[in-house]
């Protein structure tokens, strides 16, 4: 089946067959290995992307389901050569370790916080958003922070009527 969709801002037709995954066709087919697989089964998050702004588990997601959609990765989550501010986060944080959940949960943030800036402000549930991907080597407390670092950098551009291209560590 041909789909076309935009990946990251670039437009795609992809020859895949019917049952192949949204993370399959980004992997094999357009070669954004960003996307991880974990489980293969939604349960672990690190297959987690936006489309059409909307965190989806790509893994159970068919590709044949983003006909038409925008699809943003991690690999189309930083400015150019700038990061973004929840990359720098994730740094500053000490968020990751292994860093293969850390696709994942950035593309989860990137989504949440964009729908939600205030968010980052309630810790109920920022942790209950969080404890929807596993993570096996942080305990969250660092990607918690990184979370909490973003949106308040966030309210604070927007109260100066102005969005903060970086982080401050």
């Amino acid at each position: 089946m041909n789909v076309e969709l935009t990946v990251n801002g670039e437009a795609h037709s992809l020859d895949v067959e019917p049952r192949t995954s949204l993370a399959d066709a980004l992997r094999d087919e357009l070669g954004l290995t960003g996307t991880t697989l974990g489980c293969e089964h939604g349960v672990c998050g690190s297959c987690t992307v936006l489309v059409g702004g909307t965190a989806v588990r790509s893994c159970l997601m068919l590709a044949v389901q983003a006909q038409g959609e925008e699809v943003r990765t991690v690999e189309g989550l930083a400015d150019g050569d700038r990061p973004h501010p929840l990359q720098e986060a994730f740094a500053a944080e000490h968020a990751l370790q292994c860093g293969f959940c850390t696709p994942g949960f950035l593309m989860l943030l990137a989504g949440a916080l964009a729908a939600d800036p205030e968010l980052g402000g309630d810790e109920r549930r920022l942790d209950a958003l969080l404890a929807s991907n596993l993570c096996r080597c942080t305990g969250y407390a660092g990607i918690r922070r990184a979370a909490q670092r973003v949106a308040r950098s966030d309210r604070s551009a927007d109260s100066k009527d102005m969005r903060a291209p970086h982080i401050q560590a």
